[in-house]
């Protein structure tokens, strides 16, 4: 190798030495006293950063998805003993529950050694990594992907696809991945896909496009559907949260006819009968009563 040359590599190694000495250190997540983690990747950086604050959700909180949380139990549970236990999938309706469920296992098994890393759909490529960096950590990990879906035209897809039935998901026995979704299928499905369709030998036949789609959220073994609430059943979670904070405020109210009023009409304004609105009332509801105790006092 030529003087020049060498000597502009040695300038390159010295220069980057100094750029990565700039920037903050790693992350640490220390997983004994941190129950839940972010996969964070800024510049060259990349790692785990623990979550600054997380939702205290209880799984006796959520009301009227008894058939979906049981069964979501029970899957932790099974992968907590280090039994099998399934990949899952909780598609359906917004605000109703899907998300808190995840959390709601959090704070309720992190005891018995459950730990949550949320990965974000822009970080997907990294899970083989993710996957690599906890094998040795003793504990068993959730790898929350929320709210995940793909445009047509998305790519990304692919390597949650790749994670999912790749070897180096399948030798790891401490995580799993928790996935919700509005979709069942988790990308757009158009009339388009459904042309290619056809009978073989009186059998319907899904075309490439149907197929391909599907593909991904079979890779998922747990499938748990959540569906708008009925109006008995918003009602009954929004007297649940109303009773929940009145109690935990010490707020002088009742479940009553007025209230029961006002949450319809709440639910009606939003256009939506389900988990979040109710909750969401119960917080105006429950924080105007103590406002005004406070203006009367």
């Amino acid at each position: 190798m030529d003087k020049p040359l060498n000597a502009l590599l040695t300038k390159a190694d010295t220069l980057a030495s100094r750029l990565l000495h700039l920037l903050p250190p790693p992350s640490r997540v220390d997983w004994r006293t941190q129950p839940a983690a972010f996969w964070c990747k800024d510049g060259l950086q990349r790692g785990f950063s623990a979550h600054g604050e997380l939702d205290d959700i209880r799984l006796n909180d959520l009301r009227e998805i008894d058939r979906q949380k049981a069964r979501l139990v029970a899957n932790t549970r099974q992968f907590l003993a280090g039994h099998p236990a399934n990949n899952a999938l909780l598609w359906g309706a917004r605000g109703t529950g899907k998300s808190s469920l995840v959390h709601g296992l959090l704070n309720q098994f992190a005891d018995s050694g459950l730990r949550l890393v949320e990965v974000n759909k822009t970080q997907l490529a990294a899970l083989p990594e993710i996957l690599q960096r906890l094998r040795s950590v003793p504990y068993k990990f959730v790898l929350f992907c929320d709210d995940l879906s793909f445009e047509a035209n998305d790519a990304s897809y692919k390597a949650l696809k790749s994670a999912l039935e790749g070897s180096i998901f399948k030798s790891s026995g401490n995580a799993l991945i928790y996935a919700t979704s509005n979709r069942r299928h988790l990308l757009p499905e158009t009339m388009a896909d459904n042309e290619a369709a056809g009978f073989v030998g009186g059998e319907l036949h899904q075309g490439e496009a149907v197929e391909e789609k599907i593909s991904l959220s079979d890779r998922f073994g747990l499938w748990l559907s959540f569906h708008p609430f009925r109006q008995d059943a918003y009602l009954a979670i929004a007297r649940h949260w109303v009773e929940a904070l009145a109690q935990r405020h010490k707020a002088a109210l009742v479940w009553n006819d007025e209230t029961r009023a006002a949450a319809l009409c709440w639910a009606l304004s939003r256009g939506a009968r389900n988990g979040r609105t109710a909750e969401h009332f119960a917080k105006h509801w429950v924080g105007l009563a103590l406002l005004d105790a406070d203006i009367g006092a």
